[in-house]
């Protein structure tokens, strides 16, 4: 198990990579230049320049986040072949500084949705993401979407770029007659273009789930319970095509087992790397996140870390989205200390559960 820490960039980042350095059993980073657009080439001097800084400080990044893809691929517009084709320079420009697994989604517009950045916890006065259907009441999607960014500290947010979400309307409207069976077919089309090139670079493709684990919006989203994902790495018969199974996006619907879905992909060599949190239910489609320690929510993190461990023990894990504690302001799910303290939590299990099985 390799332990990594997201990080937006010295341009982009409150946290210093000597922090993200000093949190014991640290190896390296899940990386990514928040910066760039949905379809445009990462290019090979923006790399450079960004792993350059994150191996002076003596760490690793072998996994980047939010490659975006293309809303004109997701539709299956005949725009697509152009995207495709900056989509497969950037596997290769990727490769070429040693990255291994490139993290995406295939979410219709919205990679993720909360409705409220900074919901108080009554227990100690923290405050993390939450999401209450029944808020979204009357609100429209912009609406939700300038309610976001408000919230958001002054921070940029993965999947709610401004440049992806300026034409939010029209893309809603082009959806509108999209079902769950036309996406896949556009997924299957983009897979068919770009896992040749993963598979000749060494990279996998790790499908990030929906969060929240259900439709929004009306839209079609077809990754978020375990027979979805069937669908998907059967769209493509190749360990290129993986997963990046985030137990707190699959785990936001109680029907999801999670320790038995890791089970099941990973002996599958399916699973591409993992983000995982907590989070508590709160009721229909209403739940918070938490601490990482099992008893702050309603995942067992040591059935998660075991099944893991038993079925891909190299993998890539990272504590994903934390509280805020300790008055710390910054990009909401992504401060430094609870972070730091999700990733001493899933060490210390890791070393239980690798000294229970000797």
């Amino acid at each position: 198990m390799k332990m990594t820490f997201r990080w937006y960039g010295s341009n982009s980042d409150n946290i210093t990579l000597k922090q993200i350095r000093q949190i014991p059993g640290m190896s390296g980073l899940m990386g990514v230049l928040d910066d760039k657009a949905a379809g445009e080439v990462w290019e090979d001097d923006e790399i450079r320049a960004y792993m350059d800084e994150v191996h002076a400080a003596g760490l690793a990044c072998e996994v980047i986040e939010s490659v975006n893809i293309h809303e004109d691929i997701k539709l299956g517009l005949p725009s697509r072949d152009k995207y495709i084709e900056n989509y497969n320079i950037t596997i290769r420009n990727l490769a070429k500084y040693g990255v291994k697994v490139i993290v995406y989604n295939f979410m219709p517009v919205f990679d993720w949705l909360r409705t409220d950045l900074a919901h108080v916890i009554e227990e100690d006065g923290s405050n993390s993401l939450y999401f209450n259907e029944k808020d979204l009441g009357e609100m429209t999607p912009l609406e939700i979407v300038q309610r976001t960014a408000e919230n958001a500290n002054g921070f940029s947010l993965p999947g709610w770029e401004p440049a992806r979400l300026k034409e939010l309307e029209n893309t809603l409207d082009a959806y509108k007659n999209v079902t769950p069976d036309d996406l896949r077919a556009n997924y299957k089309y983009f897979l068919d273009a770009v896992i040749p090139v993963c598979e000749e670079t060494g990279v996998r493709m790790a499908v990030h789930p929906d969060d929240p684990a259900w439709p929004i919006f009306g839209l079609p989203r077809i990754a978020h319970t375990a027979e979805d994902f069937d669908k998907i790495v059967a769209l493509n018969d190749s360990p290129a095509n993986a997963i990046c199974l985030c137990t707190g996006s699959l785990g936001s619907n109680p029907d999801n087992d999670i320790p038995a879905i890791i089970r099941h992909f990973g002996a599958m060599n399916r699973i591409g790397c993992l983000h995982i949190r907590n989070i508590k239910h709160l009721g229909y489609h209403l739940f918070r996140e938490t601490a990482h320690l099992s008893a702050a929510g309603d995942l067992d993190l040591y059935e998660i870390m075991k099944a893991v461990h038993d079925t891909c023990p190299d993998t890539y894990i990272r504590p994903d989205h934390g509280r805020m504690i300790w008055d710390e302001v910054g990009r909401p799910g992504y401060g430094l200390y609870d972070r730091a303290l999700g990733a001493a939590y899933l060490n210390g299990l890791w070393e239980a559960i690798e000294k229970s099985a000797r």
